[in-house]
């Protein structure tokens, strides 16, 4: 890497984690992608991409949502898709000190590119690995296991109250994946972990599939 014998480095893995000689077997597996800096807090000098793997065909990531929304006893399944991805933010602003901000926007500006709906909030953000988790078929923040890094993390399953800013309003339980894709035909995620300088994108188009 033409690093001399008195410069400084780290590696760390791309949520910043540093590999040491206790963490290497657990951090470090075939296909990881890990960085090579200065130091852990270095700035990034360009983008970088990391290959997510996927199990599944993609047809059951991109219409597993089908049977849910259609079966969705005569009601028009729109709000139900749309609440599922608004249930990502609830979740996301819930440790929030301050304002929870959560916006829904409905882009038809063909300068733009195609009509979109956009979700933003102002949530605790999500590393690398937990889009990587996110993106991974019918992973249930109700089973994601303690040592699975995941999107909902601490997550505890709100007291039985009418549905509300609880981050349980979803009734399929198919997902933001399976909503997206009822919806639209791509998926496009921008987020920027509260504690990281770094933002993650994550794209998931079926005409890419």
């Amino acid at each position: 890497f033409g690093i001399t014998t008195d410069e400084n480095f780290v590696i760390t893995t791309t949520s910043r984690k540093e590999i040491t000689e206790d963490n290497f077997s657990e951090l470090v597996q075939d296909g990881v992608t890990l960085y090579l800096l200065q130091s852990v807090d270095q700035m990034l000098l360009s983008a970088t991409k990391e290959r997510i793997d996927f199990l599944p065909h993609y047809d059951t990531l991109v219409k597993s949502g089908m049977y849910e929304y259609y079966a969705s006893e005569g009601q028009n399944p729109l709000p139900f898709a749309l609440a599922e991805l608004v249930d990502n933010s609830l979740s996301a602003t819930s440790r929030n000190t301050g304002i929870r901000s959560i916006q829904i926007k409905l882009l038809f500006d063909d300068s733009q590119g195609k009509p979109a709906v956009a979700v933003l909030d102002n949530g605790r953000g999500m590393t690398s690995k937990q889009l990587n988790n996110w993106a991974v078929y019918r992973l249930s923040k109700f089973i994601r296991q303690d040592d699975f890094e995941s999107d909902h993390s601490g997550y505890v399953r709100p007291l039985p109250v009418p549905r509300s800013l609880n981050s349980d309003i979803s009734y399929f339980g198919v997902g933001g994946k399976q909503a997206v894709f009822f919806v639209g035909q791509s998926a496009r995620m921008i987020s920027k972990p509260a504690e990281s300088q770094d933002v993650h994108e994550l794209v998931l188009s079926k005409e890419e599939f």
